[in-house]
């Protein structure tokens, strides 16, 4: 399969997460990352828009009753770049989360000029 977009990441927030979580979530993660990369419209189970967050995504992982997010954003339309990322233990996505989130987005782009 042809690569849509790449994902890169950023500083070492998400390779911290992911050495932690066990295989079957590993798995998981592997397969959603495969489907970013590969398909072109991303069906938004996948990886959704946050909104009023000024371009910040997440990637959405589902592993039996367990729901995971990696936040991310676009740079140059075909890269993804992966911030942090967390277990969620609520309905909604931790405030904290989303403003840490958009904290490392600045900081990627500022660092990145």
């Amino acid at each position: 399969m042809e690569s849509k977009r790449d994902i890169i990441f950023y500083k070492q927030y998400f390779t911290k997460f992911f050495a932690e979580q066990p295989t079957i979530v590993k798995e998981k993660i592997a397969y959603v990352f495969k489907v970013v990369r590969t398909v072109e419209k991303v069906p938004e189970k996948f990886l959704k828009h946050l909104t009023d967050t000024d371009g910040l995504y997440e990637i959405r992982i589902e592993v039996k009753s367990n729901a995971y997010r990696i936040f991310c954003c676009f740079d140059k339309g075909k890269l993804i770049v992966l911030f942090n990322a967390f277990q969620k233990k609520t309905q909604r996505t931790d405030r904290k989360e989303i403003k840490r989130a958009l904290k490392l987005k600045d900081e990627y782009f500022k660092n990145k000029k």
